[in-house]
């Protein structure tokens, strides 16, 4: 579910780190992107220029309309989807921590999200207004492993990170240690 999770101040501060976009998958893909966009676009400019700008290749022999032509095009539109995947990963869309503290009997949800008034996504509330800390399951073609917090009077709060799934083990001990915390039912098993 998480980074990290941390309890202490003895046992009475639960502290879990959310993993958000900083993942191996999305540096992997946006480096991916970023070398295909470049290298189409490096095609595009060699072929209307008749200079070499590639090292494996050499697209001064394609014709510049049609083929240089969309090459660059596609270049610039890959470029373009590369610089949103590296801002997202920058601005660490989806990170942040969820903090279960008894001593107050507060809970604080918090998340990064896109850049503009709601960047800062921040939900607040009581301990005892806690219903179940509920597991949803659905498997299938887009699998979906996630655990959530009832609260009275709101929707299901989301804990756990979007993208990969967790396994079935990693998420039944996480809500097991989570509701057996706050001392409220496990649902969903």
């Amino acid at each position: 579910m998480t980074t990290s999770t941390t309890i202490n101040k003895g046992d009475r501060l639960l502290h879990q780190n959310v993993l958000g976009s900083r993942r191996f998958s999305n540096y992997w893909w946006a480096t991916i992107v970023t070398l295909g966009a470049s290298g189409f676009l490096l095609a595009g400019i060699s072929s209307y220029l008749k200079v070499n700008l590639l090292i494996v290749s050499d697209p001064t022999q394609l014709v510049f309309v049609p083929q240089g032509l969309v090459m660059g095009l596609y270049g610039a539109a890959g470029l373009l989807l590369a610089t949103y995947l590296w801002l997202v990963i920058l601005l660490d869309v989806g990170g942040g921590y969820n903090e279960f503290n008894q001593e107050t009997g507060t809970i604080k949800i918090f998340r990064w999200g896109f850049p503009g008034k709601n960047r800062r996504i921040e939900i607040d509330s009581r301990i005892e207004d806690v219903q179940s800390v509920r597991i949803a399951v659905k498997e299938g073609l887009n699998p979906r492993r996630a655990l959530y917090l009832r609260i009275k009077g709101r929707r299901d709060i989301p804990l756990t990170r979007v993208g990969q799934p967790l396994s079935l083990t990693e998420l039944e001990t996480e809500g097991a240690k989570l509701a057996r915390f706050l001392g409220v039912s496990l649902e969903g098993l």
